[in-house]
């Protein structure tokens, strides 16, 4: 893991008097689980500081103020765009950023209004992701933790994750939708992921999707792990609509669900042994039971179909 720093408020009122004059003065306070990867402060009522929280994340901020402002105008939602980027001062040693704060709650499954409409709003908004050139677009590497790239990259992270599992959970169907996913083939084709297609950056408004942020991950190359919230977030209704609306064929469908896989066992091998991580855990089994039992049901259909290839 990145070792993180700390970053206090005072800090960030400093950096904006030192740097942005213009906003000098204006309130500064830490947002509430504002992310991993960055630390989020409200400046005054309607921006927002990105203070990356190690190296490695700080990475992605080059790349942010590079092509957010190509992709904005080509999506039908909301996303961050940068409004000022800072350097080093009051101690801070990273790039750092000012963007419009976009309004909106995270979205949750009960808060979601209707879970159709909202798997079908958010594929279309990744279709239109997907669509935009992506020449010359970030590839896979340290600024987005390899996304867009091999699922093997994670390799020794999923036999860890797995040997430590053993006994909590059924590891022989996570080994074998593993396997698949390593097997199923990507075309090739470059396209724009966002890279993190999670609840925490997909903003709800009157329980529709309104807005998505953090694209720090994001980058060209295989669009697979954007896949993998049919899984973490998505309702099975909800995951058929998502699945036909992005013309998905079964070798992206098994990648995405590889994704979704290694993302839930990695939850699952840091929340199950402190009681305080109970929900989480409890979460991810859940949705670790979900991957499984729509891999078993894939894999029936396949059989009856006369097919060996797992939908």
């Amino acid at each position: 893991m990145p070792e993180r720093i700390t970053v206090e408020a005072a800090q960030v009122r400093r950096l904006i008097e030192e740097q942005f004059l213009q906003w000098a003065g204006l309130p500064v306070a830490p947002v509430a689980n504002g992310g991993w990867d960055n630390w989020t402060f409200r400046l005054g009522t309607d921006m927002v500081v990105r203070l990356p929280s190690a190296s490695e994340y700080a990475q992605a901020v080059e790349k942010e103020h590079r092509w957010f402002p190509v992709l904005a105008p080509r999506l039908p939602l909301p996303v961050p765009v940068p409004l000022a980027k800072g350097g080093p001062g009051a101690g801070y040693p990273y790039s750092w950023s000012i963007y419009r704060w976009l309004d909106g709650g995270t979205a949750t499954v009960d808060g979601i209004a209707d879970p159709v409409r909202f798997a079908a709003d958010l594929a279309g908004f990744l279709a239109a992701l997907r669509s935009v050139d992506a020449t010359d677009g970030p590839q896979p590497g340290i600024h987005n933790w390899f996304r867009g790239g091999t699922l093997r990259t994670y390799g020794k992270e999923f036999e860890r994750a797995v040997a430590e599992l053993d006994g909590r959970i059924d590891v022989g169907p996570a080994r074998q939708i593993w396997a698949d996913a390593l097997d199923a083939r990507w075309d090739g084709v470059d396209r724009w992921f966002h890279g993190d297609v999670a609840e925490g950056n997909l903003l709800l408004h009157d329980g529709q999707l309104a807005a998505v942020i953090d694209f720090g991950t994001c980058g060209v190359g295989d669009p697979a792990c954007d896949l993998a919230v049919a899984w973490t977030l998505l309702t099975a209704d909800g995951r058929q609509v998502f699945r036909d609306r992005l013309s998905v064929d079964a070798d992206s469908w098994a990648r995405g669900r590889g994704w979704a896989l290694w993302k839930t066992l990695a939850t699952c091998s840091y929340t199950y042994e402190d009681p305080e991580d109970a929900e989480d855990f409890a979460s991810a089994r859940r949705i670790l039971g979900e991957i499984i039992s729509e891999y078993a049901a894939g894999q029936s259909w396949s059989v009856s179909r006369g097919t060996a290839r797992s939908l």
